[in-house]
């Protein structure tokens, strides 16, 4: 995406664009928002990342209930000290008007160097000003070997 940042085209979607919605608040094809999205995690940016959201998006990732931008940015922090050389891959699953169903995988190692994937599913709800307004996501993590990794940058 050359000099774009992924994070900042992701929050400029709006209804008016030709590209991704239909009528007001309806999103016509979300994949342009798939691939922002991934990439935008990719970078590992907790700011840039909090950017898509509404300032009080509403998340639950895991057992962990989050509130704010603040709180997604404290999340992200934690998450990729803990998660080392994250990486995401992002699948659409289903969507209608405001709402998308994403499958992910991503892995990670942490610091004693065991490699896991972890797989999920997450539930998007954005709004009318493109922002997302809620994510849902429920994951599971499996140990797997270095040699076995299939997601990588």
């Amino acid at each position: 995406m050359g000099g774009l940042n992924p994070a900042a085209v992701l929050v400029r979607v709006r209804s008016n664009s030709p590209t991704t919605q239909g009528r007001k608040g309806s999103l016509r094809s979300p994949s342009p928002l798939l691939v922002m999205a991934e990439n935008a995690w990719n970078t590992k940016d907790p700011v840039k990342v909090s950017l898509a959201y509404t300032p009080d998006t509403e998340w639950r990732n895991r057992a962990e209930f989050l509130n704010g931008r603040d709180a997604v940015v404290d999340f992200l922090t934690r998450k990729w000290a803990k998660e080392l050389d994250y990486r995401l891959k992002k699948e659409l699953w289903a969507f209608t008007d405001n709402q998308i169903g994403v499958r992910f995988e991503y892995e990670w190692h942490d610091e004693a160097g065991q490699w896991y994937r972890s797989y999920g599913n997450e539930m998007w709800a954005f709004d009318e000003n493109g922002y997302m307004k809620q994510r849902f996501a429920s994951i599971n993590d499996a140990p797997i070997n270095e040699a076995d990794r299939r997601v990588f940058p």
